[in-house]
């Protein structure tokens, strides 16, 4: 049933000149990693400290959620399944690890969904986030990348973690001192999440020429990128909380300042220094590492440079002439 409805949205979309392809191909680019990481990033920077932070907390729990469903069910992508399934354009080069759920549809889940679960958000906004979350789960299908149950489920679960997160942090506002409870409680699941990921079995299934057709550890990669995202958002939050406590209730062109170094630096740090941390220590523990010293650079060490820069300028302008 699932290859059938794939199988004929292709169909659809081959007939159709590829038109409605390449906007939903541009829809999807909204639920990849890194646009997650940097809307994100922005609203924890410049616009909205406590949105951001809720924002990546959802999303942190959500990665982990994701990385447990993958390597428990191990799901083979579409056109492993059937080779009558031909993926549009380049789109494979973003559908990694499993196939069950789909990542794309949880981080549109953690981005928008996240927006769309709060009742505080005006109404208009809320639609207008949801329909964005659909767009973007239907890309998968569209794409021919994940199946139905692939972006349902991801949909379901996704929003399902942001409304708890509402009310995690909702708890935490009420106890700000007990902060370092969520902590200790996420890294533990992180913990028992890479021992899951790293010692369980996975399939081994083998094409007619003997060659393995899916490599599981590689498949666990997605997962191990959670981890380590998860315990550096919970860590730098930490910290944040604690000794650094910046605010956005900044003027405008502070914000905008902020936003624009901050992204420059991020992009300087996914795309130099996460591959060198990566090579250098190769394996899971690579992609945890790697991907703990950008969550840690978005959540802490950002904040806590820009903060120590307007400090000083603020101190170098109280001097007299």
């Amino acid at each position: 049933m699932d290859v059938d409805i794939l199988l004929g949205l292709q169909a659809f979309r081959n007939g159709s000149g590829a038109i409605l392809a390449e906007f939903l191909s541009k829809m999807t680019f909204l639920g990849e990693l890194n646009t997650a990481l940097v809307i994100m990033g922005a609203i924890y920077w410049g616009i909205s400290k406590d949105m951001g932070a809720y924002l990546m907390m959802g999303w942190s729990g959500n990665r982990l959620v994701n990385g447990v469903l993958k390597v428990t069910f191990c799901a083979y992508r579409p056109w492993i399944r059937d080779a009558r399934i031909i993926p549009y354009g380049t789109s494979m080069t973003t559908a990694t690890g499993y196939s069950f759920p789909s990542g794309h549809s949880m981080n549109a889940s953690s981005v928008y969904g996240g927006g769309m679960v709060r009742r505080d958000m005006p109404a208009a906004l809320r639609v207008t986030l949801g329909l964005i979350l659909v767009l973007v789960a239907f890309s998968r299908l569209f794409l021919g990348v994940h199946t139905p149950q692939d972006v349902l489920v991801g949909i379901a679960a996704g929003c399902l973690v942001m409304w708890l997160t509402v009310r995690l942090m909702r708890w935490v506002e009420a106890h700000p001192e007990k902060d370092w409870v969520v902590v200790c409680a996420g890294l533990a699941l992180a913990t028992g999440v890479a021992l899951y990921a790293g010692l369980k079995p996975y399939p081994a299934d083998y094409d007619a020429e003997g060659k393995l057709i899916v490599d599981g550890a590689k498949m666990a990669n997605d997962t191990f990128k959670g981890i380590g995202w998860c315990a550096a958002f919970l860590i730098g939050w930490i910290l944040e909380r604690r000794f650094v406590r910046f605010s956005t209730d900044i003027p405008m062109v502070m914000k905008v300042t902020r936003i624009t170094v901050c992204l420059l630096c991020y992009y300087a740090v996914s795309f130099i220094l996460v591959p060198l941390v990566k090579g250098w220590i190769g394996g899971p523990a690579g992609t945890m590492v790697s991907c703990f010293v950008q969550m840690f650079c978005v959540s802490f060490v950002f904040p806590w440079c820009f903060t120590l820069i307007e400090k000083a300028r603020e101190k170098r302008a109280a001097v007299p002439a």
